[in-house]
């Protein structure tokens, strides 16, 4: 993902960010991101665990999948310029998967003097399911 620049003037409703596909999701991953935050439930990294559970296998940790979100969000549209941002997630990932961020403008509007933009997003499976949804606001720069 690469900062880009965006004016009020290069967004209508309907523009689109740059999709971007991430690389097949590993247990590592989750392990990985278990770690930095903290949050060990064995149902993401211990197949045996998760079977119990009813589950073929661990699956991702959506709040991993919800901070790329953000970052890709906030490549396109600048981090320091967030005034909200939310996620739902919809369906599991597993390992293997291959996710596509990507997100659209829904709405341009001035209030209150600034210039904001709401955006649209998903992260979608190479199944075509939907693993999150998400909405930002974002002021925009003139």
């Amino acid at each position: 993902m690469t900062m880009t620049t965006v004016t009020w003037d290069d967004l209508d409703v309907g523009s689109e960010g740059p999709a971007f596909e991430d690389k097949p999701l590993t247990v590592t991953d989750f392990v990985r991101y278990q770690g930095a935050s903290g949050d060990m439930n064995p149902i993401h990294h211990d197949t045996g665990f998760a079977q119990k559970a009813g589950f073929p296998q661990p699956f991702a940790v959506g709040m991993l999948q919800a901070g790329v979100l953000a970052s890709w969000a906030t490549d396109w549209l600048g981090a320091a310029n967030v005034r909200r941002f939310k996620v739902q997630w919809r369906e599991q990932a597993w390992p293997g998967d291959v996710l596509t961020y990507s997100g659209a403008v829904t709405a341009k509007r001035e209030e209150d003097g600034q210039r904001l933009v709401d955006v649209e997003m998903a992260v979608t499976r190479q199944t075509g399911g939907t693993h999150l949804k998400g909405w930002a606001t974002f002021v925009v720069p003139a």
